[in-house]
């Protein structure tokens, strides 16, 4: 029997009289929208005297240990945030989904569960991000208490509050009918993904773990056993008879890089110091990598509405038609700018999303795929945005949607109070209390 992960456990209960210090695990794939949630958390974590430890994508690895954070790589890498064919791909309304998993995710399963295993198995807890397939592996395996991380209220597949599902848009129209259709339709999505596990299944044999009785990409027993740490308000996701009964909505976390110092340029202030407040437009940190058209159509739409503007553009060239009232430039944290403007249009990334609400801010959302139709959805739904499928995502349109919100106030009113309210939670210590006292118990 080996007792060395016994005997650094003992270690770190001794080296403090007044508290045990945990090592934990984070772990979490995807783009910043996946990995910023999961920062503010560890943060907190670590002043708490915890010893918190990334395992994540190599691409990841100068921004985790510029924070002083011990930092080991999880495959697959992420290299789709260099690669822009690659991310169209991923964001693909129809097939995205589809693609991360059969294709990318997949194939590196047990390279996944390798990664994550050697870490683990010198730890006391991991913290998990949904996406990371092989945590139920590697927690079962090695007996140890994990907990999972939600990211979004779709990710519960709740029949009582039903999804947009990318890939079928227009299935949301049936909701209306009740529970009875929006079982079929939970059915239906079942059986679409009931094949991308395969892999999954294989693995567990090979591990000579118990095999699953359920869906997991859609079932909620994908999720920990033990705890479940719902990372958004309940202002956009309201907990539901049918979600994993250990959970616990802690409203959203923040983490932008403005806790490391991280500004608005001289010459950015400067321009929004100059006049009235701006239109903001942005693409997160991973559709930005497939803007296609919407620069260019916002650019135009701008000068229409006689507007200011501010483009955050990523890696993308800078546009050669801007004007005097419309500034580009490649990052600045949401934080600081969302706050100074009078609209946001952005992709619907729940990262991106969060921050415009906390700004009580109005917004226009192109959703590209994933989870972002249905973050568009519930956002419209609060009367604080609007939405425009990205197909038809042009000039007239864009004119004629930023108008209804700039000039019906109470978009703004809404947009304002929903604001409050965000501000007023505390999702990070609410988070960070629930891991502290399933920790208690392990």
């Amino acid at each position: 029997m080996n007792h060395i992960p016994v005997l650094v456990k003992l270690s770190r209960y001794f080296l403090f009289t007044d508290k045990t210090v945990s090592r934990i695990v984070v772990t979490t794939l995807g783009t910043l929208g996946d990995l910023h949630p999961m920062i503010a958390i560890a943060l907190e974590l670590r002043q708490r005297g915890h010893d918190v430890v990334f395992v994540t994508h190599q691409v990841y690895q100068s921004k985790i240990e510029a924070l002083g954070f011990e930092f080991h790589q999880l495959r697959p890498d992420f290299t789709a945030m260099n690669d822009p064919q690659e991310m169209a791909r991923m964001m693909d309304l129809k097939t995205g989904q589809e693609y991360m998993v059969r294709e990318w995710a997949n194939p590196s399963l047990r390279d996944m569960y390798t990664d994550l295993l050697n870490v683990a198995k010198d730890a006391d807890f991991i913290f998990s991000g949904e996406g990371v397939l092989a945590t139920p592996l590697v927690a079962e395996k090695l007996g140890m208490q994990w907990a999972s991380s939600a990211m979004v209220p779709m990710g519960f597949f709740s029949v009582y509050d039903p999804p947009v599902l990318a890939a079928f848009p227009s299935l949301a129209k049936l909701y209306k009918l009740g529970s009875i259709v929006n079982k079929a339709i939970a059915n239906f999505a079942k059986l679409v993904s009931n094949s991308w596990a395969e892999p999954i299944r294989q693995i567990r044999k090979e591990l000579g773990l118990s095999p699953i009785d359920y869906n997991p990409f859609i079932d909620n027993k994908k999720y920990s056993p033990y705890l479940v740490v719902a990372l958004f308000s309940s202002v956009i996701g309201q907990p539901q008879p049918d979600w994993a009964t250990n959970t616990v909505v802690t409203g959203f976390t923040f983490y932008d890089g403005s806790q490391g110092g991280a500004e608005l340029t001289s010459e950015l202030k400067q321009f929004l110091d100059a006049g009235e407040p701006p239109i903001v437009f942005t693409l997160g940190s991973a559709a930005v990598m497939d803007a296609g058209n919407f620069y260019q159509e916002s650019i135009e739409a701008v000068k229409k509405l006689n507007r200011r503007a501010v483009l955050l553009i990523g890696k993308n060239p800078v546009p050669k038609n801007l004007s005097e009232d419309i500034i580009a430039v490649n990052y600045a944290p949401y934080s600081q700018i969302f706050p100074r403007a009078c609209a946001i249009a952005h992709q619907g990334g729940i990262g991106t999303t969060a921050q415009a609400l906390r700004a009580g801010c109005p917004t226009l959302i192109m959703p590209y795929s994933h989870d972002q139709p249905d973050n568009a959805a519930r956002v419209e739904r609060l009367g604080t945005s609007r939405t425009i499928p990205r197909k038809q995502y042009c000039t007239k349109r864009v004119v004629k949607e930023l108008r209804l919100l700039l000039d019906n106030t109470n978009y703004a009113a809404k947009a304002n109070e929903i604001g409050r309210i965000i501000k007023a939670e505390d999702g990070v210590g609410v988070a960070c209390n629930a891991i502290e006292k399933q920790l208690a118990m392990v």
